[in-house]
């Protein structure tokens, strides 16, 4: 494969019954395609996190992800309220999210932290009022 594989998503918002099909079907994706378990294993959990805070902070949002013979790429883009302090919002535990989100056991601050976690990169690319994206760089 020296060629770049896309695969695009629309994240609906609020919607926690269909927040993590994208990075589900990213993973099947790439075990079809024979890529190590456990490049897809960090995959899969940086760009759900990624689909919860779309969910849970943006209104939604859309994922692009790019897959070549050395790297894969997530490309998180949303037009919610934007961070407003990224350094404290990559603190682990930190959360602004609402105690009702909390309830259905998300909202732990864990997101952003997991995705620095678990990519090679991260970028994150934030203005108020304007919107987020986030990209990952996951290498094979």
């Amino acid at each position: 494969m020296s060629e770049c594989l896309t695969f695009e998503y629309q994240v609906p918002g609020d919607d926690f019954t269909r927040a993590g099909e994208a990075s589900s079907s990213v993973k099947n994706k790439l075990k079809m395609m024979g890529v190590d378990s456990g490049a897809i294993r960090r995959v899969a959990i940086a760009m759900y996190e990624g689909e919860i805070n779309m969910v849970i902070h943006a209104g939604g949002g859309a994922i692009k992800v790019m897959v070549t013979d050395d790297n894969i790429r997530i490309i998180l883009a949303d037009t919610g309220p934007g961070i407003p302090d990224v350094e404290k919002a990559m603190q682990l535990g930190y959360s602004t999210a609402p105690e009702e989100v909390r309830s259905l056991g998300f909202g732990a601050g864990m997101g952003l932290p997991n995705m620095k976690k678990y990519s090679d990169n991260m970028q994150i690319d934030t203005e108020v009022g304007v919107g987020t994206t986030v990209t990952m760089d996951i290498h094979l």
